[in-house]
């Protein structure tokens, strides 16, 4: 019997003890597990660690030396006629592959409209321009660790009255500092108490932050280096927001040193699905789900399971199983080919923006993103090479059991405030949150958007954030 054919004979047989229940055996059933999960997850509290160790690291080339420059120094994104001339030389040298008829983007990044968003790359984008629109907000770079970080940092209009905080917002694979550049006016400029110092670094391996020359740089590596760019800056205390692998660096910001986060924000809910008692609300949640804490879009979201989080995501996450295991190989031909990578990542905010997208002829690209926002995005890959070193990324977070990573076993005691996406890859119900999050001060359905939040819907995401804030901020002043 296969793992399917099992979970299916599970749910049928409990469907048809639950339905040759009485009330009061039913309601003894679901206390019983439900008490077991909550002395499971309370004992898994108990045992957990209360912080992860921050440690040190040293990831530049060659020996560490006894001192390091921590100088701060103003960057700026060039470009060259030469660096155009050659993109457009490999673009014309570009080999296409027809699509199978009615195919869409069920097998990738259709061919056909890949022909329309090169002929635009090639004669109308505009990359001296969208420079300029990089270089808009200031650009930094510290040596930290013996690799140089890049971040921007925008500082904000404060209005009378209103109090500045620090925030740092990380993106994720395979996006950039720049998903962030619509919500950043946003949070720097606001109508409420608070206004917002926004700092967003580049992961580093990933645009303008100099690659780790050393093996083993995973979100904790990341995590520290990050706190140390905030030390650095002057902050003792700020809140952080990240999505993707940035929701994962974030979650180890605020293990590692809680005293500095005042709160955590997220927009990809990372939390614990392996207990007894979420595997029963599981079974039970399809069909009783008040009885599990789940409300009626939990379960719009949720199932059919197996369609949702098995199927659905075996057949978007073979970038993953490639860029966990030998990801310079694949990496060659990307970071070669301004085609080839550009088909690579844009099928992400295609697919990862709404899964339906897979089933339109153009992949949906341009319902929610602009050519010039996703082919900025792209370009700061290929200016930089820094493909290979982002997909490395992958191996050095999965080249572990990832379930017995220290900062998996840790809950997150700062305050925190999940924005779950309607079309984001995997749903966590608001009921799961507390195994992960101990003091969860806001859990938001948002009403529409997918994986790249910030950049798909950055007034909802904005909003959010300031409410979130907004709720600490008030519970620190009682």
């Amino acid at each position: 019997m296969g793992f399917e054919d099992s979970i299916m004979q599970t749910i049928e047989c409990v469907k048809e003890t639950l339905g040759n229940l009485d009330r009061s055996k039913l309601q003894l059933l679901v206390l019983s597990s439900a008490g077991v999960g909550a002395v499971l997850c309370y004992l898994a509290w108990r045992q957990s660690p209360k912080t992860i160790p921050i440690g040190d690291g040293w990831w530049g080339a060659g020996e560490k030396p006894s001192t390091e420059d921590k100088t701060i120094h103003r960057f700026v994104v060039k470009t060259s006629v030469e660096e155009t001339e050659d993109l457009h030389r490999r673009i014309d040298q570009t080999r296409f592959t027809d699509p199978l008829e009615d195919s869409r983007f069920n097998y990738g990044f259709n061919s056909n409209y890949l022909r329309r968003v090169l002929s635009y790359w090639r004669h109308q984008f505009d990359w001296e321009k969208q420079v300029k629109v990089i270089n808009q907000y200031p650009h930094f770079k510290t040596k930290i660790e013996g690799i140089d970080v890049h971040f921007i940092h925008v500082r904000p209009v404060q209005k009378a009255g209103q109090t500045v905080l620090p925030l740092m917002m990380v993106h994720g694979w395979p996006g950039s500092f720049y998903e962030f550049y619509k919500i950043i006016p946003l949070l720097t400029k606001t109508d409420s108490d608070a206004v917002f110092e926004v700092i967003c670094p580049s992961i580093p391996g990933y645009g303008y932050s100099e690659a780790p020359h050393k093996k083993g740089f995973n979100t904790l590596e990341a995590a520290r280096i990050f706190h140390k760019l905030m030390e650095r800056l002057g902050f003792t205390e700020f809140y952080v927001q990240g999505g993707d692998w940035g929701a994962f660096i974030t979650n180890n910001m605020a293990q590692m040193k809680p005293e500095c986060v005042r709160g955590l924000h997220l927009n990809m809910v990372i939390a614990r699905t392996d207990s007894l008692g979420q595997l029963l609300s599981l079974v039970i949640g399809r069909y009783l789900p008040f009885l599990v804490g789940f409300t009626k879009e939990d379960v719009r979201r949720l199932y059919p399971y197996m369609e949702k989080n098995i199927y659905d995501i075996l057949r978007e996450s073979g970038y993953l199983h490639i860029q966990a295991t030998k990801p310079d190989t694949a990496g060659c031909g990307l970071n070669d080919s301004p085609v080839g990578l550009a088909a690579y990542i844009l099928e992400k905010f295609s697919s990862w923006t709404d899964l339906g997208n897979r089933d339109l002829e153009d992949g949906g690209l341009e319902r929610k993103f602009s050519l010039d926002d996703l082919l900025t995005n792209v370009m700061i890959y290929w200016t930089t090479c820094s493909i290979i070193p982002s997909m490395r990324f992958y191996k050095e977070n999965l080249k572990k059991d990832f379930k017995t990573r220290v900062d998996r076993v840790t809950s997150v005691y700062v305050p925190t405030g999940l924005a779950a996406f309607p079309d984001e890859l995997l749903h966590c119900p608001s009921a799961w949150a507390g195994s992960r999050f101990a003091d969860v001060c806001s859990f938001t359905y948002m009403p529409r958007g997918g994986h790249f939040a910030a950049f798909e819907e950055p007034q909802l995401m904005a909003q959010d954030i300031i409410q979130f804030v907004e709720k600490v901020e008030s519970k620190s002043h009682k």
